[in-house]
């Protein structure tokens, strides 16, 4: 429940203490962010008085006589607009003018409210105000929120970026001084560690682009028929090489094709990041085992390997951005933490979900499911 500050400054008690009781219990929903919303309200006889208490709490609204004894509405107007203080004015008056209303304008007012009206009439315009101060707020706590995710992004970004580039820079000293002796095996190993921790930064950087496309809605759509047995047999063939010297088996259950209509680029996104997956966490001698099957509704995409495993803890937090489970098996394995990422948002956009069950040292399986009824649009955010 959203609670909104109401100020009634008006010089005849009748009309504070009527606009007060018509207020006290009036609560409603603001349909704009779905958010209920219920009014505290406090009087102000004078325009001295409302502007010694909006100096002391500014409330969210402020229903403001014109003609009051002393300082009049449009001298309050003039004091909360050189304060700059962010609060809506709606101006009630039996008195109103085209001169009074422009010039109240000017001074910041929201809105007007001529007497005498009813109580219906003060509710709806109060209502427009806290709806409006409502959403104002939301979209303020969104563009915090955002503020706070790209500097958490950026963050993670230089810290994930800054030990490669520090061992290649390393390495690079050490070809510079000569330090490294004359044995061309040397120089091969550091040139082989310096590539290594390159395509690091690649994948990271292709994954942030794939990420920012799928999350912006900036990224293209093409849907045709797509085979998913066809794709996963492309994503063994494209994680192979790593396989081969490792002794890794890889094999493809499938009956039958399978297919449904989506974006190809996807679904090969999905099955390279979990097969190479797969085989980079897997033991040497291990097997991955990539199984597609279909219900009436439905894609299933199975991986499964035998390597080293998770706990549940870790199972948990590992389809986050920039997670990568790190321990002693783990430290030597580079990845960017964005791959299961990006594969969980994909199934998301197809109606579906990616799930992982794990045991330590025993091997993972991750089960992507996709919906074949999903009815596909031009991009990410419209889905």
């Amino acid at each position: 429940m959203e609670t909104l500050q109401v100020l009634v400054c008006d010089d005849e008690p009748g009309m504070r203490m009527s606009v007060a009781r018509a207020l006290r219990d009036f609560t409603f929903t603001a349909s704009d962010v779905n958010a209920e919303v219920r009014l505290e309200t406090d009087v102000a006889e004078t325009g001295e008085e409302a502007v010694k208490k909006i100096d002391a709490a500014p409330p969210h609204i402020l229903l403001l006589d014109h003609k009051l004894p002393g300082i009049s509405g449009l001298d309050v107007l003039e004091h909360i607009a050189s304060k700059k203080i962010d609060m809506l004015t709606i101006m009630i008056t039996a008195y109103a003018s085209i001169e009074t209303a422009v010039r109240a304008t000017r001074q910041g007012a929201y809105d007007f409210l001529a007497k005498p009206f009813t109580p219906a009439e003060l509710k709806n315009a109060v209502r427009k105000a806290a709806e409006h101060v409502i959403v104002a707020q939301h979209a303020r706590k969104l563009a915090r929120e955002k503020r706070q995710v790209r500097f958490q992004f950026i963050s993670v970004l230089a810290h994930e970026l800054k030990a490669p580039l520090g061992a290649i820079e390393g390495y690079m000293q050490l070809l510079r001084d000569g330090s490294a002796g004359d044995d061309p095996e040397v120089y091969r190993q550091i040139i082989e560690r310096c590539m290594t921790r390159t395509a690091y930064m690649r994948k990271m950087i292709l994954d942030l682009l794939d990420l920012t496309r799928i999350e912006s809605g900036q990224k293209k759509r093409e849907f045709v028929e797509v085979d998913v047995v066809a794709s996963a047999r492309t994503a063994i063939e494209t994680a192979t090489p790593d396989a081969q010297p490792r002794n890794i088996e890889m094999r493809l259950l499938a009956d039958h094709p399978v297919r449904m209509r989506a974006d190809a680029g996807e679904i090969e996104i999905i099955l390279n990041n979990l097969v190479s997956n797969a085989v980079k966490y897997n033991r040497d001698g291990g097997s991955v085992e990539v199984k597609i099957a279909e219900s009436e509704d439905t894609v299933i995409i199975s991986v499964s390997d035998t390597g080293i495993g998770m706990s549940e803890e870790e199972c948990a937090k590992l389809f986050n951005d920039f997670v990568r489970i790190k321990n002693r098996k783990t430290r030597d394995i580079l990845g960017s933490g964005l791959g299961l990422s990006i594969v969980k948002k994909l199934a998301h956009a197809y109606g579906g979900d990616a799930t992982v069950a794990s045991r330590p040292d025993i091997g993972s399986t991750f089960t992507v499911t996709l919906k074949k009824a999903f009815i596909p649009t031009g991009t990410m955010l419209d889905s």
